[in-house]
């Protein structure tokens, strides 16, 4: 059965480049994002595998954990890290799951028959620290991932978890976002927002960042 928002992240224990992941246990108290690629030594994947440990401060900041996935064996990452950290200017931080087995595949529903028979798809998972999923992107092989966007939906995520607000579309953090319309009481709106609103129409209220 395939996952759905609000699932619970299945946990697994698995070999990778890092040695043997207990997956809850590894993620703690820490949102996650998990990535799978279809296979080592691929183009597309090199440089997202790249662009991810770069973004690590930008991870750590919101208190994320990566993780990617390929059905290769430990020995296979371990030469294709190599070439992320020669080609992509680099140094692979995060641990690379070793899913040989597919067992993690089957678990998140990641070998599609109409895709591929033998290699997993390239899905990507936000987790948060209830273990949750909140967020399911599958790419195409063809087009890298857009890691200023899963950074973005992350900001959205946290700030919505914490405060009565939504975030419209191209939200960036700090720009204005959107009171919930279930959010009716005056008197607890000023609370909310001291900064104040602004009425587009009734079910349409903007208000600054309440984190800026």
């Amino acid at each position: 059965m395939s996952l759905r928002l609000g699932d619970e992240a299945p946990d697994f224990v698995q070999d990778s480049s890092e040695g043997e992941i207990h997956f809850h246990e590894w993620l703690g108290n820490s949102w996650g994002i998990l990535f799978s690629h279809p296979a080592d030594f691929t183009p597309v994947c090199t440089t997202e595998l790249g662009l991810t440990a770069k973004l690590k401060d930008e991870f750590a900041k919101r208190g994320v954990k990566a993780i990617a996935l390929s059905v290769d064996p430990v020995e296979s990452h371990q030469r294709w890290i190599g070439d992320i950290n020669e080609t992509q200017h680099t140094l692979v931080n995060f641990p690379i799951l070793a899913d040989a087995d597919r067992k993690v595949s089957t678990l998140y529903d990641l070998i599609h028959p109409n895709a591929s028979t033998t290699a997993t798809v390239r899905s990507l998972f936000i987790i948060d620290p209830n273990k949750k999923i909140r967020l399911i992107i599958t790419y195409p092989a063809s087009t890298g991932r857009n890691f200023d966007e899963i950074l973005r939906v992350i900001d959205s995520l946290q700030l919505t978890d914490n405060h009565k607000v939504a975030t419209p579309g191209n939200w960036k953090s700090g720009e204005d976002v959107v009171i919930v319309p279930a959010l009716q009481d005056a008197e607890e709106i000023k609370q909310r927002f001291p900064k104040g609103y602004t009425v587009i129409k009734p079910y349409l209220r903007l208000t600054p960042d309440p984190r800026s």
